[in-house]
């Protein structure tokens, strides 16, 4: 079930134009850096877009302007997440799973319990919050230690599904950003 889910919203990911992805990404920042929690934040985790993916690439180079950006590092040995600070955009390169990441020379490690918001990718999510990842956990095992932390998923309007089976090991995010709407899953 999870596997047929995963394909056919990444199937619909694949089939947008870079242009539509480009317009509704911006859309979705203008919600983000609307909000609260955004702008009371001073250290934010963003995962750093792929694959046709909610494009952060633009909302990075602009959170950069005024917040400490931190972004994910793939741990394959443990498939874990470990933290850096960016300091510049040019400081990242293509890594594993072709995923810009720093440079080993950039990384300035970070423990979790420093950041004040995560900004959260995912294949599809359910208004409850449930999250839909790549299969791997790299953000379930990051997410265990970030319980009072705010997380909030981007996503296309397409990725919201009415449900998501979840398993004991998940945790959920507090809110879903959409091109359309601003999803505040605790009332869902």
């Amino acid at each position: 079930m999870k596997e047929k889910l995963r394909k056919e919203i990444k199937e619909k990911r694949k089939n947008i134009s870079k242009e539509e992805q480009r317009k509704k990404s911006k859309e979705i920042k203008e919600k983000l850096f609307s909000l609260k929690e955004y702008r009371d934040s001073k250290i934010v985790l963003f995962y750093v877009s792929y694959n046709g993916e909610v494009f952060t690439h633009d909302i990075i180079r602009d959170a950069l302007k005024e917040k400490v950006v931190v972004v994910p590092i793939s741990n394959k040995e443990n498939c874990s997440i470990d933290l850096s600070k960016l300091g510049k955009w040019y400081d990242l390169e293509i890594s594993s799973y072709g995923i810009l990441e720093p440079r080993k020379e950039c990384i300035k490690y970070v423990p979790i319990d420093f950041i004040d918001l995560i900004i959260i990718p995912g294949v599809a999510f359910d208004c409850k919050g449930n999250r839909l990842g790549h299969g791997k956990g790299y953000y379930d095992r990051l997410l265990r230690n970030s319980k009072e932390i705010t997380k909030i998923g981007l996503a296309f309007e397409f990725q919201i599904v009415e449900n998501i089976t979840i398993e004991k090991h998940d945790i959920p995010i507090d809110k879903i950003i959409t091109e359309k709407r601003i999803i505040n899953c605790e009332k869902n």
